[in-house]
């Protein structure tokens, strides 16, 4: 049986310019790559098809030992150290980041590689292929080390100081050797067919290309010197932060939940989803996590992202949008693809769009109270868009939901959907008042004290003394432990401490915490949900159990990989990565969690005799 060609998820570092992201390999190849947008279909993706899919790859003709990886300090610019058997040469990849107004590309992928020791021989392969492997594209020659590749409304430029040689006329391929101080770069560039037809712009010079780099790093290390985390969990928390900050669309503040598409829950199986969309359920992690750091600019663009998509009426809600606030997000399968080692379907396009979440509604309600505190209260059109999702909240919260999980199988009466409905009503109760706007607060209130009582008694197990998943049930869900952050009870509330112990206990998988038990609507038993550990981690921490709550974060944070990106989910039995990634959830839980541990232990260490 022929081996495995899939290097594991944690394989991968992830480069962007919150535009466009790409994933490297260890080796050195670019093996996932979408240019334009995050959600465009992919330009390199053989990480969902080894053989279709297309790649840039950079390595050593004979390699001698492991490649070294990491990222620059305060960046997001990567370096890979190959070590060949006569020398060693450098990698550096990004996309390159400029100040506002520069005159270049938005979208350009940047890699040089520069000669440290000895004599190192390289080959560069470069096989684009557009639209999820569907088309291979066109290759022209422009002139001196100048190509393009253009294929349906998708086009790449090539350029540098490489002498590349087309290759079955749909790749290019090139072999040299570096030196001590010697550089050799190939730029990348995103483009719309006709701006490049019947020739594209002059490309840059080498002493250009290496300035941009010097830029990009300048760049990103004036954007992460503004945040703040006194901790040695600081530096880890930063570099979540800058994994968002690439997850961040520039134009529009959206936060993507994931660099990637169908990277599976379970390999093999069908769990498979298109994250690279905007989450309203996000906003509320993000203006709390990033906000807590001090990046209030990337915050404060998300909150008004999503007041944006979301503004008009309840009635057309959606929990998920695109990138530029698209609602039309229609799920389909990509034929033609294998999947991540063998994990089909390939989804493009995310049906939980069309799904009723009704906690979308308290998120909603929530991020406004927040940002009200902090000066920046609703305008008038804003606020008749509040009072029809509190009302929407207050009429609908006794129907069942698909919950914050997005659950393929029947709707259930979800106790975290029911809090949520509850948050709804209590923050436009609370704004109502302090912004002195009218409302049905006497309505408002008996619904609220409704949706207490009956999550208090059909969502409480009487019996264990705990909240439960739904109505009914004795099952125990890891969003639970969201609870207390909402303030729907108190996280020192014996409840809350011992529905935390619970949990702990029922969903304990190899130290780390599963979502729930069991969906019996999809196929396979997924991994271990790495936020929901973190969340585990924070609710410990509030709850003044710091020593509980370090381990459970300390277990998190061995689920990242070694430059320190998280992904959706893991397996503890392999040891690996699953799910999209790196996912933004998980990113956000961990920079709260962190501040958690930091903010109890000095507030507890300062009411000490």
């Amino acid at each position: 049986m022929a081996a495995d060609p899939y290097p594991p998820i944690g394989d991968y570092a992830l480069i962007g310019d919150c535009h466009s992201v790409a994933l490297v390999s260890r080796a050195g190849s670019i093996d996932w790559c979408c240019m334009p947008r995050f959600d465009s279909g992919s330009s390199f993706g053989r990480l969902l098809d080894w053989e279709k899919g297309g790649f840039c790859s950079i390595g050593p003709t004979e390699p001698e030992e492991p490649p070294l990886r990491e990222y620059l300090e305060g960046t997001l610019v990567l370096t890979t150290t190959f070590r060949a058997r006569e020398g060693e040469a450098l990698l550096h990849d990004c996309f390159t980041m400029r100040r506002g107004g520069a005159d270049r590309p938005r979208n350009q992928l940047l890699r040089i590689v520069e000669g440290r020791q000895g004599r190192v021989e390289l080959r560069v392969r470069i096989a684009p292929r557009f639209d999820y492997g569907d088309v291979k594209p066109w290759i022209r020659h422009h002139g001196p080390r100048h190509f393009s590749a253009v294929g349906g409304d998708d086009a790449l430029v090539f350029s540098g100081d490489i002498d590349f040689e087309p290759v079955d006329d749909h790749d290019l391929e090139a072999t040299f050797v570096v030196r001590p101080g010697e550089r050799l770069r190939l730029s990348i560039v995103s483009a719309a067919p006709e701006r490049i037809d019947p020739e594209p712009p002059d490309p840059p010079a080498a002493e250009e290309l290496d300035h941009r780099l010097d830029e990009t790093v300048k760049w990103w290390r004036r954007w992460s010197g503004r945040g703040r985390l006194d901790s040695p969990d600081g530096p880890g928390a930063l570099r979540s932060a800058i994994v968002l900050k690439a997850l961040t669309n520039a134009s529009t503040g959206a936060v993507v939940a994931a660099a990637t598409t169908s990277l599976p829950e379970v390999v093999g199986g069908g769990r498979n989803w298109d994250y690279r969309y905007s989450w309203i359920r996000d906003s509320q992690f993000t203006v709390r996590s990033l906000g807590e750091l001090g990046f209030e600019a990337e915050a404060d663009g998300f909150r008004r992202f999503i007041e944006r998509s979301t503004a008009g009426s309840a009635e057309n809600l959606q929990i998920v949008y695109g990138v530029g606030g698209e609602r039309r997000l229609v799920e389909v399968e990509v034929g033609g693809l294998e999947g991540f080692r063998k994990s089909a379907p390939v989804r493009a396009g995310n049906a939980a769009a069309d799904q009723v979440q009704f906690d979308a509604y308290g998120e909603i309600l929530d991020l406004t109270w927040r940002w009200h505190s902090r000066g920046s209260s609703p305008d008038d059109d804003f606020w008749r868009f509040l009072l029809s999702i509190v009302d929407t909240a207050a009429e609908r919260w006794p129907e069942p939901d698909r919950g914050i999980w997005e659950t393929r199988g029947r709707p259930q009466h979800f106790v975290h959907s029911k809090v949520m409905c509850w948050v709804a009503l209590d923050r436009g109760l609370r704004l109502a008042e302090d912004c002195l706007r009218k409302a049905p607060a006497r309505r408002w209130r008996r619904v609220r004290d409704e949706i207490r009582e009956a999550v208090e008694t059909k969502g409480y197990d009487k019996r264990r003394g705990v909240f439960v998943q739904s109505f009914g049930s004795k099952d125990l869900d890891a969003a639970l432990l969201l609870l207390p952050e909402f303030e729907f009870v108190d996280y020192e509330d014996e409840r809350m401490v011992r529905t935390a112990d619970a949990i702990a206990e029922d969903l304990d998988d190899n130290g780390l915490l599963r979502r729930y038990r069991s969906d019996d609507s999809l196929d396979g038993e997924e991994g271990a949900f790495v936020a929901c550990s973190f969340w585990l981690a924070e609710c410990m921490a509030r709850q003044g159990r710091l020593e509980a709550g370090r381990d459970v974060f300390d277990r998190a944070m061995s689920t990242s990989n070694d430059l320190g990106l998280f992904s959706e989910e893991y397996d503890t039995r392999r040891g690996e990565l699953l799910g999209n990634f790196p996912q933004g959830l998980t990113h956000l839980s961990h920079i709260a969690a962190a501040t958690a541990l930091v903010e109890e232990s000095s507030r507890r260490a300062g009411l000490s005799p």
